[in-house]
């Protein structure tokens, strides 16, 4: 076969595929109509179902799975009926049979994501939390956005979004903070060793029922949690409704401003962290006996042993040394006139 004829057999097998295409030309453009028709079908049954389950709030995940299956289901038929459209002889067990045997490969190849799918319906079905929960994730902490089926995403407070993979939620710990209508917040107070602990608390209660963000029911309380190294440590704790982080902190902001403002116009001390140290003469005879030295010394039992200055110390210390040079020159001074002697 020379040139010319291996062009005109080229030309020949062009024009019958432009005419095969002319001739499946309305069987094109009839499957896209009708694919089209499908996907505005399913489009608008996913639409109708979010609709119905948006009014009952348990309902809301529920409606997301629901939606979004029979929007896949009937996208799905919408594909078989335009291929058998286009290609007369085609079957939807051809289909399921290539699918099947693919599979396999399939599913090693899409292993994570496909983990993440069935994560993120077994989330949307359990509704651990919903979509416009707060939630505290590992590191990340902020409102919840979206649920889809591969992950979740969250809008922190600062403004940023956090995108999850659903298989991460599904097998971790989170932490729901709206999952109820109330919530407590709570915060330790240290007040003076030589307050009265009573009277602090009283002024504790006193100022958090004058905060309207503050519950009274379930009412706030206060407690003495621990005697630290200089303040008597009181946890105050009080509910608040909603629990969404911008009215707890709201409330913190107000609770503590009235507590500070209570306790210090009533005379109550907020001591800063102090440090005690006791220095000891090391040379006198109480070293050691914790009985007679005057930190150890126990209140009202007999005469508290009086306390011993630095300066006192370093002068005793001092004449000590004296008396020892003394001496030492005076042994010296002898041992000189014993050799002369002899």
């Amino acid at each position: 076969m020379n040139f010319q004829e291996a062009v005109s057999a080229g030309w020949t097998k062009v024009q019958d595929m432009m005419s095969s295409a002319i001739i499946m030309l309305p069987n094109i453009v009839l499957a896209l109509i009708v694919f089209l028709v499908f996907w505005f079908v399913a489009r608008g049954v996913r639409f109708s179902v979010r609709r119905i389950t948006r009014r009952y709030r348990n309902a809301r995940n529920l409606g997301l799975v629901l939606g979004r299956l029979s929007q896949g289901t009937i996208l799905l038929v919408g594909l078989f009926v335009a291929l058998s459209i286009v290609i007369p002889t085609f079957q939807a067990g051809d289909l399921v049979q290539l699918l099947g045997i693919s599979g396999v490969a399939i599913g090693f190849a899409f292993r994570d994501i496909l983990q993440n799918f069935l994560a993120g319906i077994l989330i949307l079905l359990t509704e651990p939390f919903q979509i416009d929960d707060q939630i505290v994730f590992k590191d990340f902490e902020g409102t919840v956005e979206n649920i889809q089926t591969r992950a979740t995403t969250i809008r922190t407070y600062d403004g940023r979004r956090i995108v999850i993979p659903n298989a991460e939620l599904f097998t971790n710990s989170i932490t729901v903070n709206t999952a109820f209508d109330n919530r407590r917040l709570e915060y330790d107070v240290g007040i003076g060793y030589g307050d009265n602990i009573e009277r602090a608390k009283e002024l504790m209660l006193e100022a958090m029922y004058s905060v309207d963000a503050v519950l009274k029911n379930p009412s706030p309380d206060v407690l003495v949690m621990e005697l630290d190294e200089s303040t008597v440590n009181i946890r105050v704790r009080w509910w608040i409704s909603p629990p969404r982080r911008a009215d707890s902190l709201d409330s913190r902001d107000k609770v503590l401003t009235a507590i500070k403002n209570k306790l210090t116009a009533n005379g109550i001390d907020l001591p800063f962290p102090t440090t005690q140290i006791l220095f000891h003469d090391q040379t006198e005879e109480t070293d050691g006996d914790r009985t007679r030295q005057r930190e150890g010394w126990p209140a009202g039992k007999g005469q508290v042993p009086k306390p011993r200055r630095i300066s006192d110390a370093l002068k005793l210390l001092a004449q000590m040394q004296l008396q020892n040079d003394g001496t030492q020159a005076d042994g010296n001074g002898g041992a000189g006139k014993f050799d002369k002697l002899h």
